[in-house]
């Protein structure tokens, strides 16, 4: 008689699909469903509101349809050229401000992320102290214009270069990447440089495109630093633009200046926020991949 065949072997069952079980996959559905509905829901009110007509709106009838198809308020945007030019200095200025960022963080988050980095605690003291304390308004101005940066790109891009939150994070994923593939790699002969380029970064692909997204998001949105800094129409970004409209419509002396304009007011605010939004939601599918696979990235396999 032989023993241990295949035939005498326990056999494993898979995992039971119980009423507990069961109960907590339905609430769990339902759970995420609801997020789902309740973070949707805004988004498509916008939508609406941006295609209805204003009797509508004001009447509170719009929900997640349309009601009166209206596109007055879509037709005096882009009828007018100065929002496009705008719309570039926007693109324009997203992309190169998040290239510097991109490049300024990481190499200040490397550099922290090494322990044996003499002064290392100096230059994180550095960077918490800005995270907290500011200069404040008028300085800050005073330095952008007296540093000839004032309407010019470089009054948007160099005050906010580098989030401290930003850094912090990269740093602590370059101090989890394990310290036995940079002594490798200097072992093979690379320098400090190739090792950053060529072991690191491409260790790094997860955080990099979280951060890329998080700036890029961040310098899209941002208004003010032009709005203080810019005094020229047409070096300005969308966003101011779309916000002197705005406030431009709902005053009494546009009132009397243009009358298509104060009928498509109460649609401006949800064309604003509908055309500043999609370039990011067409641009987060591309990027939301390396979120998942970001946790697996730099691991050592056996």
């Amino acid at each position: 008689m032989i023993l241990g065949t295949k035939s005498d072997a326990p056999k494993t069952r898979g995992p039971v699909d119980s009423r507990g079980y069961r109960i907590f996959r339905i609430v769990n559905t339902v759970v995420l469903v609801g997020v789902v509905i309740v973070t949707l829901f805004p988004f498509l009110n916008i939508v609406a509101r941006s295609l209805s007509e204003e009797a509508y709106i004001i009447a509170g009838e719009v929900s997640i349809v349309p009601r009166g198809f209206d596109l007055t308020a879509y037709k005096l945007l882009m009828s007018d050229g100065l929002f496009w030019t705008n719309y570039r200095n926007t693109v324009v200025y997203t992309v190169v401000a998040t290239l510097i960022s991109i490049v300024l963080t990481t190499c200040y988050a490397y550099v922290l992320s090494k322990p044996q980095l003499k002064g290392r605690g100096v230059l994180v003291g550095i960077a918490l102290f800005t995270m907290f304390f500011s200069g404040g308004l008028i300085p800050n101005y005073v330095l952008v214009t007296s540093l000839g940066m004032k309407n010019t790109i470089w009054a948007v891009v160099v005050p906010n270069a580098i989030s401290v939150f930003n850094l912090l994070v990269m740093k602590a994923f370059f101090e989890s990447l394990p310290s036995e593939l940079e002594e490798a790699a200097a072992v093979d002969g690379l320098n400090t440089y190739g090792i950053l380029l060529r072991i690191v970064l491409p260790l790094s692909k997860a955080i990099i495109a979280t951060m890329v997204l998080f700036y890029a998001v961040s310098f899209w949105n941002s208004w003010f630093a032009a709005f203080l800094y810019m005094d020229q129409q047409d070096l300005l970004p969308v966003t101011v633009y779309l916000r002197n409209l705005i406030a431009g419509a709902t005053s009494a002396e546009s009132a009397a200046a243009d009358a298509d304009k104060v009928q498509a007011a109460a649609t401006l605010e949800a064309v604003t926020i509908v055309l500043t939004t999609l370039p990011i939601l067409a641009v987060y599918p591309f990027v939301q991949r390396y979120f998942v696979r970001g946790v697996m990235l730099g691991a050592v396999k056996g």
